[in-house]
């Protein structure tokens, strides 16, 4: 995971620079001191963690993340005042770390992003292959879900964006069908037509359709038609 850190302290980035060079699994790959140059960092380098401070220079950390944009980030706050605590969860914040920082306390902080190393299937700037084991961070207005990609039942195009289906549930993702296809994995969706993906664990019957096509049903009673290609692959892959 990529890591902007936040703080208008040069020995307080340098100090979670070092502890943060005990966890491997992250890639420190920039710094900023004040509200205007973290928003320059972000829209440049697409962090997926920001390690972000409250007071920077007479501005407020909350200014960074309330004017955070797609692709979202997960942030942790990094500061030494507690009474912030309660905003930066209701916003959403991963966690929120007390200066001086801990390295026990640190850990537990990366703990959470390793069991949720995807971000966000819309809006992380991470653009990895994604696996079956992935769970996703997924926000639709004021709602918001972790979800495990095996639950993900169909995506379907909604003009420039996409529409997800999982349980009972949906949300709107601001990332084009072609752009999630990139990132799921392949061994467990597959592009059904120009207008839908579907997760073929869900696949409850199939039957075949018009012009050497197959058209499936899945555990939610939705039918899909699947493309001559889609169709063609499907029969390649599962031997019919």
């Amino acid at each position: 995971m990529n890591v902007l850190i936040v703080d208008d302290e040069k020995p307080a980035r340098d100090e979670l620079r070092l502890l943060l060079g005990r966890h491997p699994e992250l890639k420190i790959v920039g710094e900023a001191a004040s509200v205007h140059t973290a928003r320059e960092a972000i829209l440049r380098i697409r962090p997926d963690v920001i390690f972000l401070d409250i007071n920077l220079r007479g501005h407020s950390g909350f200014d960074v993340f309330e004017a955070l944009e797609p692709p979202h980030p997960r942030v942790i706050f990094c500061t030494a005042y507690d009474e912030h605590a309660v905003r930066a969860f209701d916003m959403n914040a991963l966690d929120y770390l007390m200066k001086p920082v801990h390295p026990e306390r640190l850990a537990q902080a990366v703990g959470k992003l390793l069991r949720h190393p995807a971000i966000d299937i819309i809006n992380s700037g991470n653009y990895n292959a994604l696996t079956e084991e992935s769970r996703v961070f997924v926000r639709d207005g004021d709602k918001c879900w972790f979800v495990p990609v095996q639950e993900i039942h169909l995506i379907e195009a909604d003009g420039n964006y996409s529409r997800l289906h999982f349980g009972r549930n949906q949300a709107t993702l601001y990332r084009s069908l072609s752009s999630l296809e990139e990132r799921l994995p392949s061994s467990l969706f597959l592009r059904a037509n120009r207008g839908q993906i579907i997760n073929v664990a869900n696949i409850v019957n199939l039957v075949p359709w018009f012009s050497q096509t197959l058209k499936a049903t899945l555990k939610t009673g939705d039918e899909i038609e699947l493309s001559r290609r889609a169709s063609l692959v499907f029969r390649e892959t599962m031997g019919l």
